[in-house]
């Protein structure tokens, strides 16, 4: 049986890790920006009753 050993250097896995890293928060901000979009689509304003038309 013949075993792989595999191995990343230390600046390749860094690389690696910060590849993923900016991954996982790209797609949470992406979907963060969908989601306030939409909301303030259908949020509406109050206006005052109180303040004089200008």
């Amino acid at each position: 049986m013949v075993q792989h050993l595999l191995y990343i250097d230390p600046g390749s896995g860094s690389y690696l890790v910060q590849i993923i890293a900016a991954a996982v928060l790209g797609v949470a901000m992406f979907f963060k920006n969908i989601k306030l979009y939409i909301k303030s689509f259908f949020h509406r304003t109050k206006k005052d009753k109180d303040t004089p038309p200008s």
